[in-house]
């Protein structure tokens, strides 16, 4: 018989601390939440203090900061980094630039997501995995990455199928999927009274019923065409695409966080730091805490150091995010130098994983801090995410790398070519569009090539010909 007894054993553990939190939190947010968020740490903290608020500035009148070339201009005690800037006009236009370029942007499915997640009892493991698979999502709710590659141990990928059943289930429900069928699919298996034959139709005669094909079904399945209207019935009152319809009508204005200049062949990264205010130590504070070593009072010389200690983290952690958000801005620009240079199809399959190594940190440090920023660049506006993209099958040896984003670059093309040509009354099919990419190179089956325009927002054959 086994006898139990009390056992001491040693465990490290990363435990999260009050200020370990802000600064995850800090990595995450765009411009205007942080502005936000700088406000409520002022009200909160009278150790801080704006040494310089630039958003009250005029553009014109706001002097452009010079540095020497080599020095340092990093202080303990101010959120500015010191960061140099072009002179005179050259600053003023990039400033203008910026706020030209304000986009409107309705309030993410991400965050959405996140926010149900965080409402869930699990665990820290649990939450890094589904924070990861969301991260992953597009506007549509679809995968961008292959969930597989997102986690490295095999403890990690037998969460992924749970985490992945947990957030399909979220509002909207039938995201966390890889495409429309799958969507469809985790919608009628939630759905409180659905139609009997519609999970077949949708598994098996999906493309049929898209081309209205509804003969080849009923002949198919055996049913008749009052059977099979009502079948169709019910799945138009599902949502093939649950991310694209969330909060349409809730509009947030946000700003490009970086912008890239091409100046002397080299490439140029200004971080947008214009509406963010200075912040620095308030000296009343730092005085009261240089003569607090022999108080009366115990509690005040708490209230002072408790409160320099929070505003000099708060400082810190902000110039570590900007600092964090240009490394990775800089190791985005390096990989895709092409896209800069050249436009979208040239964009090139990157990871998270790959930034993550170059820059020396993790994985999700790289996903936290892409979330809900944007560059400005030659070619448009972007999110950061838009940089990192899955990589398609080339044919041949030629050596060539595709992107899935410059791969949809081409079959948009592909169709505008096609409709500058005259094809009016004969719209390039899904299988033409397969033979034109295998053409240049591209191997891509003709379910991808279809997905892919719908994420374009492009018609089928069939449509485009009636139009």
């Amino acid at each position: 018989m086994q006898s139990q007894r009390p056992v001491l054993k040693q465990v490290q553990k990363l435990k999260m601390t009050p200020q370990l939190y802000q600064a995850v939190k800090l990595m995450a947010l765009p411009l205007q939440d942080l502005k936000t968020t700088i406000e409520q740490e002022l009200e909160k903290n009278p150790a801080l203090l704006v040494e310089e608020d630039r958003s009250t500035l005029s553009l014109d009148s706001m002097p452009a900061r010079e540095s020497t070339e080599g020095e340092s201009d990093w202080i303990d005690n101010s959120s500015d980094a010191g960061y140099s800037r072009a002179d005179g006009d050259a600053a003023s236009d990039s400033r203008r630039q910026f706020i030209e370029g304000a986009l409107s942007q309705p309030e993410s499915l991400q965050e959405h997501l996140l926010a149900q997640l965080a409402l869930q009892p699990i665990s820290e493991e649990w939450f890094r995995i589904g924070e990861l698979l969301i991260r992953n999502l597009d506007e549509n709710g679809f995968h961008k990455e292959p969930p597989e590659m997102l986690v490295q141990e095999d403890s990690e990928k037998e969460l992924l199928s749970r985490l992945i059943s947990l957030i399909q289930g979220f509002d909207p429900i039938g995201t966390c999927v890889k495409d429309v069928r799958e969507s469809l699919l985790v919608q009628i298996d939630r759905h409180p009274n659905p139609h009997p034959r519609a999970r077949i139709v949708v598994d098996n005669w999906l493309d049929a019923l898209e081309k209205q094909r509804l003969k080849e079904i009923e002949k198919g399945l055996r049913i008749s065409e009052p059977v099979l209207k009502e079948v169709i019935a019910f799945i138009r009152t599902l949502d093939p695409l649950p991310g694209r319809n969330y909060s349409r009508d809730v509009v947030r204005y946000v700003l490009p966080d970086v912008q890239v200049l091409l100046q002397n062949g080299e490439f140029v990264i200004i971080l947008n730091d214009e509406i963010i205010p200075v912040l620095g130590i308030n000296p009343l504070f730092e005085k009261m805490a240089r003569r607090s070593r022999d108080p009366k009072d115990p509690k005040t010389r708490q209230f002072v150091t408790q409160n320099l200690q929070d505003a000099r983290w708060f400082i810190r952690t902000i110039g570590q995010r900007n600092e964090t958000l240009l490394k990775v801005c800089r190791a985005i620009v390096e990989f895709q130098r092409e896209f800069f240079l050249k436009g979208p199809k040239y964009m090139r399959p990157l990871t998270l994983k790959v930034v993550a190594d170059e820059i020396g940190v993790h994985e999700a440090t790289v996903s936290r801090i892409s979330s809900a920023k944007y560059m400005q660049t030659e070619w448009g506006i972007f999110s950061l995410k838009h940089f990192f993209t899955s990589s398609v099958a080339a044919i041949g040896t030629s050596g060539a790398v595709f992107s899935k984003e410059g791969v949809k670059e081409i079959i948009r093309e592909i169709i505008e070519q096609e409709g500058a040509h005259g094809a009016r009354g004969g719209g390039l099919s899904d299988q033409k569009i397969v033979e034109v990419l295998a053409g240049k190179g591209v191997s891509l089956a003709r379910r991808t090539v279809a997905k892919y325009r719908g994420e374009l927002a492009i018609e089928s054959s069939y449509q485009r010909r009636r139009t």
